[in-house]
């Protein structure tokens, strides 16, 4: 018997489980695409940025800068929409409940569009009317943003819906549709731009102009997809029932109160610097932080990939996922940040020539010193980013709240006001990083304190209940790469169920099922194109349920399609898959973020 035991003990500790891997090539692979997706608003600001100093001048960066936390609040708005449509769709897909995910999409597009002609009106009121007294004493300053605010109230529809889809299409596998939008966005937006700005000068309202027609271009291109055949989730499918926009608000708020409480901080620190330094300090900080908006995306991106796994990981209470997902922040995304921080350090003064030409003025100095001080803060952000995101999908409210405001307001508004009369200008940007200091020591405190003991581990920072997923004796995980490897899964499955006293019917169908369908994967999947690609393998043992699921990187295949094929001329075609799904009455496929996912119920 110990012989026995023996040998079942060293199957086990030989399986490659490489799981995290795996997650990590996921993670790179969806992560363009949502920088792109991210991107977008940082483009558009890089541009009215590049026309605003080069063509219209000083003034109308200036309103770039005022109208920030305009586009921050009407972030927020969208934040909250799409972040918690995201994060309770990933865990419908989780429970396979995709007819939610049709009456949320349509419930989402109803309150938008509502939401946007409500917030158009009060844009286009304010510049009308000139009630931007309150923004800048300069009056030269305020007549340019009027103008600026009715250009901007154009596009606020279009830019709302257009955040509100990506999310969805990612969801359908089609987030190149994103990438392609992206693309064809920032086009429009530098063309807008050439022909408003540069060759008919029309100024201001040609700026905002160029940015509206430019997001209307790109609502337009998502939007075609889910008009199509293809589209599971249609435009005008599903019951736009209200019932679940609570819950969206209550869950998708706390990671989008951070942009509310920046809408706060926008102000405040503009107000700082009208009465400090002056509105050469706004339109540097605007030029310097509309700049780097573009590396900000890369950790906005990073998020967004994050926000959709754990979501899911959540809902199939996958706690090795969840753990892996923040692994792979901490190994491979903070390193990356602080690669690209040493870039944009290195390179401050040729980006501030993109804007300012004149190196003796004291824009020019103040815009290098903003992107050199700020971008440090950058890495710090990924990893209070990525903890908040986590609890706010855990329910965590007070947490997040409290990390939101710390974030969002008082950190960086408070050292703000005490930095600025001793050091100015860039008293204002070195509060960025302190905030990430002070943010980072929350998260580990916090933790401390709820565990009662220093962290030690990843999952002591993520305060992971001990009772949710299953632990490391319920469940296996397999790793396969090659057509060896792949016939080995059946020993090592029953090896596994023998160690567990599963019954033997069940063992033989599980070791059944594990092999017929992965060596499928492997010898045909594998080779539809010369991409490398792994299967991952898992069986869970928990309160006498037996759970078998199979994940590949592979092209989308629903094996019931094939089970449900038969050929007369040859019957043993299919007959492996066909025998499987006679014998296993509870079988679910999706395909979700571009991987294949096969569950059995045995």
């Amino acid at each position: 018997m110990k012989d026995v035991q023996s040998d079942i003990e060293n199957k086990i500790a030989n399986i490659g489980d490489n799981s995290q891997e795996i997650i990590r090539k996921l993670m790179f692979r969806l992560l363009p695409v949502q920088i792109l997706y991210v991107g977008v608003g940082s483009v558009n600001g890089l541009v009215s940025s590049y026309f605003a100093t080069n063509f219209v001048g000083i003034d109308a960066m200036t309103a770039v800068g005022l109208y920030n936390p305009f586009t921050l609040l009407i972030g927020a708005i969208c934040a909250v929409l799409s972040g918690g449509c995201a994060i309770i769709c990933g865990k419908y897909l989780g429970m396979n409940r995709f007819d939610r995910i049709q009456d949320i999409f349509s419930m989402d597009l109803l309150i938008t569009t509502a939401i946007g002609l409500v917030l158009t009106a009060i844009i286009a009121v304010m510049g009308a009317f000139d009630l931007t007294g309150m923004f800048t004493h300069d009056p030269e300053a305020r007549q340019v943003l009027d103008i600026y605010m009715i250009g901007q109230a154009i596009g606020i529809i279009p830019y709302m819906l257009g955040t509100q889809l990506a999310p969805f299409l990612s969801i359908e596998s089609m987030g190149k549709r994103t990438m392609r939008a992206s693309i064809i966005y920032i086009a429009s937006n530098i063309i807008f731009n050439f022909i408003f700005v540069q060759k008919m000068d029309m100024g201001a309202f040609g700026l905002a102009l160029a940015s509206s027609l430019g997001m209307a271009v790109f609502f337009v291109s998502e939007l075609q997809y889910f008009m199509t055949k293809k589209s599971h989730i249609k435009v005008f499918g599903g019951k736009a029932s209200l019932k679940e926009i609570g819950g969206i608000i209550l869950v998708g708020f706390p990671g989008a109160a951070v942009l509310v409480y920046l809408t706060f901080r926008g102000l405040i620190l503009n107000k700082l610097l009208d009465s400090y330094v002056g509105t050469a300090g706004i339109s540097a900080f605007a030029t310097a932080n509309n700049l780097l908006n573009i590396f900000w995306a890369i950790q906005g991106g990073m998020l967004a990939v994050s926000r959709l796994l754990i979501s899911v990981s959540v809902g199939e209470e996958d706690r090795k996922t969840l753990t892996d997902i923040m692994r792979v922040m901490m190994k491979y995304f903070m390193p990356l940040m602080i690669v690209v921080d040493m870039a944009v350090f290195a390179l401050a003064v040729p980006m501030t020539y993109i804007f300012y030409k004149d190196p003796s003025q004291d824009v020019f100095t103040m815009t290098v010193w903003g992107i050199r001080i700020i971008c440090l803060a950058m890495p710090l952000e990924v990893f209070v980013s990525h903890f908040s995101c986590y609890e706010q999908i855990c329910g965590r409210q007070i947490y997040v709240n409290a990390l939101g405001l710390l974030d969002g307001v008082v950190c960086v508004s408070g050292s703000a006001a005490l930095l600025i009369g001793m050091m100015g200008y860039n008293g204002v940007c070195f509060a960025s990083v302190l905030n990430g200091i002070i943010c980072m020591l929350f998260v580990i405190l916090f933790a401390w304190i709820f565990t009662k003991r220093m962290p030690r581990s990843i999952e002591d920072l993520m305060m992971i209940p001990g009772d949710f997923g299953v632990s490391d004796d319920e469940r296996i995980d397999i790793t396969v790469r090659t057509t060896e490897e792949a016939v080995e899964v059946a020993e090592k499955i029953q090896a596994f169920c023998l160690g567990r006293e599963i019954d033997q019917k069940r063992s033989y169908y599980a070791a059944l099922a594990a092999e017929e369908m992965v060596v499928n994967i492997v010898e045909h999947g594998f080779h539809k194109d010369d991409k490398p690609h792994s299967v991952d393998v898992r069986l869970v043992h928990k309160d006498d349920k037996v759970i078998l699921r199979i994940k590949d990187d592979c092209v989308p295949f629903d094996p019931k399609e094939r089970s449900e094929m038969f050929n007369p001329d040859d019957p043993a075609r299919n007959m492996g898959i066909r025998m499987i799904y006679k014998i296993m009455k509870d079988i679910e496929y999706r395909n979700t973020f571009g991987l294949n996912v096969l569950t059995f119920r045995i």
